[in-house]
Formats: structure tokens, sequence, C-alpha cells
């Protein structure tokens, strides 16, 4: 592992991958945990993942409105570049959400890339590349979301499965664990979550036959605090869910490679799992696969699950459940949102992980059916050797990882859909560490899709659509301003009006976008920024633009200064 900085002035060096500046200011001393809490409080950073622990996606900065929109331009562009042998056998995307702490946004990137910019005009602080082995098994892409920052430290996992803390004033690592077995095909893309006085990630790998779980770190220390697998062992509560011979459970799935939300009144941290491996092959893991395609409630001082609800039993259509639990308040009640791969939208109480509500978010689900109160049936699945199955939502979902977003101001949730099927043919595979466990082989649709942005309320009631030709593969931001802002794969940023849906702005960015963009105040001018890099699982959500430019820059937008 190798930090690249160099002091102010000295000349940039690209063969040597040198930074520039080498040192950003100490602003990250000061984020703390009560900081994190009160995150909304100081719109003008955008502290964590989400912007706070609701996992909301929503700001309350209103400079750029519905009235002003149509005039934002560029104000910078950081052009991150691919640099070397890229690790792992597959496309790397440039998928991370901006951090933002007093003018200083830190980002991570593929490949083990993290980098510390002036918020206001984008000149590169200092950057970090961790040495990441070339044969590390990768399942959907070489990723990363995001980054954490506490205690004048920003955390970061790695594709080898390593979480790091580095100094956020010189980028230097202060101190590296080893979170997951890369030897048997765990790695890591979380984005990790800062709760108290622990950094906590999850692992990725699900198609690879591991067993899911989430971690925590003690800040200062690194020391290991805790683990929470997401699969029952043998005796333990869920178990039952699982055959009672062999070693299904010991390879089952359910990763949390997704960043979880936090409510301190509950103090429990809620998080969704991966698919059960093998995905699409039932028949090697009879039962309902706890706590496989589920919302899960974690006590964050325990590490112990306090409840669940699980969204597709005993799942054949690699349905993960890892997308975001938004935290939001209706009618007295501390309620959960969660738009699933499986094409509905679930809202429990966060409180026990009861069923308020579920109903379809996508136009064309015909896999199974889920009834109001919460009953799923099967209809069609791959589940006899070689004869195929053409299902919707294909297994990318009806939406991926990328993030729907809420507004307080509206009572609006505003998610990116993905209406794309596919075909499975079932191929029962003998297990083997490290190698693919798909249980199928899997052609997604090259044609006959669509997508949108669409916005719904808490009942389950659509509320507008904005419609687009291809499947919208990147999260939503959603602003005091009544802004949606929501990016295309074919390349183009789009801000729409959060209350009709109405297109208002639209700027081409050279690239496709699957990531998370942020908003933020430096100097009282509001910013939107939103990395751009194509890439990824591109073969499961949009297999026609696979091998589509790829992009590598963070492009970053605001009112002309006047």
């Amino acid at each position: 592992m190798t930090v690249e900085y160099v002091d102010a002035g000295q000349a940039i060096n690209q063969s040597a991958l040198s930074g520039v500046g080498g040192r950003a200011p100490r602003v990250a001393r000061d984020v703390t945990y009560e900081r994190i809490l009160d995150a909304r409080s100081e719109p003008q950073n955008w502290l964590t993942y989400y912007g706070a622990y609701n996992g909301q996606r929503y700001s309350p900065l209103d400079q750029i409105t519905t009235e002003n929109v149509g005039r934002m331009v560029p104000a910078w562009i950081f052009q991150a570049g691919a640099t070397g042998i890229q690790a792992g056998a597959s496309t790397y995307a440039f998928e991370a959400a901006p951090i933002v702490v007093d003018g200083v946004m830190f980002l991570a990137g593929w490949d083990g890339w993290v980098w510390a910019l002036d918020a206001k005009v984008g000149t590169e602080l200092w950057r970090y590349k961790h040495e990441t082995p070339f044969d590390v098994s990768l399942c959907c892409g070489n990723v990363n979301r995001g980054v954490a920052v506490a205690k004048g430290k920003v955390f970061v996992v790695t594709p080898n499965a390593h979480v790091l803390a580095l100094d956020a004033e010189t980028g230097k690592c202060v101190w590296d664990r080893t979170y997951g077995d890369v030897r048997a095909g765990e790695s890591g893309t979380v984005a990790p979550l800062i709760v108290k006085n622990m950094v906590i990630v999850g692992s990725s790998g699900g198609e690879f036959g591991v067993r899911g779980h989430l971690d925590a770190f003690d800040v200062d220390s690194g020391e290991h605090v805790w683990r929470c697998y997401m699969v029952p062992k043998p005796g333990e509560p869920g178990s039952e869910t699982w055959p009672a011979d062999g070693q299904a459970w010991a390879r089952g799935g359910a990763n949390c490679w997704i960043t979880g939300t936090f409510d301190p009144e509950t103090n429990l941290l809620y998080v969704g799992t991966g698919n059960p491996a093998p995905d699409f092959d039932g028949g090697v893991r009879e039962g309902d696969n706890l706590y496989t395609d589920s919302i899960v409630a974690v006590d964050v001082d325990a590490g112990q699950i306090r409840w669940h609800y699980q969204c597709t039993p005993h799942d054949l259509w690699d349905y993960d459940s890892t997308m975001e639990c938004i935290l939001f308040e209706q009618d007295g009640r501390r309620l959960l949102g969660h738009f699933d791969k499986n094409g509905y939208f679930f809202v429990v109480d966060r409180t026990d992980g009861s069923l308020v509500q579920v109903t379809p978010f996508v136009d064309r689900i015909d896999w199974g059916a889920i009834t109001r109160d919460g009953r799923v049936t099967a209809a069609k699945y791959p589940d006899k050797e070689g004869e195929p199955v053409h299902f919707w939502p294909g297994p990318a979902g009806a939406k991926e990882w990328t993030h729907a977003s809420y507004s307080p101001r509206t009572g609006l949730f505003y998610v990116p859909v993905q209406d794309v099927g596919a075909t499975a043919t079932r191929r029962r595979r003998e297990f083997k560490e490290s190698i693919p466990y798909w249980g199928a082989g899997v052609q997604v649709d090259a044609d006959n899709m669509a997508g949108s942005v669409s916005a719904f309320d808490a009942n389950g009631e659509e509320r507008w659509r904005w419609r687009n030709e291809i499947p919208m593969c990147a999260s939503t931001l959603a602003t005091g301003g009544d802004l949606v802002f929501a990016g295309e794969p074919s390349g183009e940023f789009n801000a729409l009006d959060a209350r009709s849906g109405e297109l208002l702005w639209q700027f081409q960015c050279g690239s496709g976008h699957h990531s998370s963009p942020t908003t933020y105040m430096v100097d009282g001018r509001q910013y939107v920024a939103v990395p751009v890099g194509w890439g990824g699982w591109v073969e499961g959500f949009l297999p026609g633009m696979l091998g589509a430019g790829h992009g590598s820059a963070l492009i970053v937008f605001a009112l002309p200064e006047s």
C-alpha cells in the first residue's frame, strides 16, 4: 500500500502517479458521531454516505431551484483517469458518493483509489492507491461506492476486502485490517458507515458462494469489535430455513454490500442482504434461506440481529435486497421504505419489522406475485436443467443497487426504475471455492426495455413518472429547491421538478451514470457533484451498452457566479 503526494508547487509526475498539494485542511478532525447525528443541520456539508443516517439522500439546500436550475453550468471537473492494470477480470465504474466537509471533498474510485479535493475549485490535495492483487475475484465490476470520514480519518474498503483508515490531512495509511477471505471470493465494495466509535462495513462476493457478514471496527485503533453473519449456522435462529444436512448455509450468500442506515432512537442499524448462493439453483438449498434477500435490523452495540423482513423467500431470480433502507415518519409511526429488486416497494415498521404496505413500482412483473399481506407466490423460475425461462424483472432487478431518495418537503420517494427482462437456464454446478456459483446461464434482454424516474408516496401510490427509453441505472438526489437529480446511462444528467416530474435541465456528461450525486455549499455557492463513469455489471442491467465509453470524471455544477 502506498500514498502518493508532493509538496505544493512541485511538478506533477504522472509516471509516478504523484498527487498535487500534499495536504488537506484539518476539517475532518471535528467530524464526530454527534455531528453526524445532526448532519442535516449543516446542509453545506455532506458528512455521510446518504447525507444523513436516515438514508433519504435529501439536502435542504435551496439556492438552486425549479426557477433557476436551467442556468446551471459546470463549475469544475476532476479527471480521475484509468491508470495501469486493473484488478480483477471485470470492468470498472465510478460509483462513489462524494463526501464534503467544510470545503474539502473526499472521494473513492475503483481499484483502491482515494482522493482529497478542494470542493470549491477541484484542485487535488492528495491521493492514495491501495495495491490490489490483479487476480482478485470480482463478480460485478471493479467498483467502490465511497468513503466515510470521522475523527481526522478517511475510511475506505478495497477490492481485496481490506478496510483502511487514512489520515484525512495527508492520505497516509493509519491502520489496515482484513475483513474478508479473498481466496474464497470475498471482496469489498461498500461505503463504510460511522456509528458511535465504530466504522461498519459489509462483505461482497455472494456469487462465489461465501457467507455474508457485517463487521464493526474501532475508529481509533482498528480493533475488530463484532461480526454479524447474515446466514445462521446450525442451531441458530433461522437455521431451520436451510437444509439440515450439508454445507449450504456455509456458502449461502446474503452479503451486505450496500451501506446501511441507522436510527439512534431504536439503536438499530438497518441493512439489506444479498441473494442466496447459488443464485438460481434452489434445489441445493431448500427452504426460505434466511436471512438472504431481507431487511435486517442489527443492534449496533451487540452486533446481533433483532428482527428481519424477508422480501423474496427462497430466491430463484438473483433478487438481492441490498438496496437502501429509507427511514421516515408518518402518522406518528417510525417507518422504513425499501424498493426491492423484485419490483415491489415495501414499507415496514422499523421498530419491529412488521409490514405496513407493499405495492409494485414497475410495470412488468411475472416472476411471481406478492399480495398486500406480504404472501409471496412464485410463478416462473429456472427449475429444469437446460430449459430456458424468461422473467421480468431480470436479475439486475427493477432497481439495482442505485438509490431512491425521499423529500420530506413533498413526502415523495423518487426511484430510478429498470424495466428489463432476462432468460435464465439452470445449470447445476459443484461448489468450488472462488469460482462463480450461479447455478444458471443468464442472458439479459437487449431490447424491449424501458426506464423511468417514478415518484411514489408512502402508501405506494405513483404520483408521477418521467419516462426514458432505456433503464435508469443511477441514484437520485432530492433537494430543498424541489428538485430531483438523476443521471442516464447515455450520459445525460437531469434535473426534474420534484412535484411534477417535469424535465427542467439537462447536461450531456460524455459517459453513462452509475453513481450517487451529492450536493453541498462553499462560500455561499451551492454545488451538485456527480461521478461519471459507465461500467460495472453492465451485461446485467443494460447489455446493449456493454463496451460503451467508461469515463472517469467527477463533474461539479453550480449556478453562474454573479
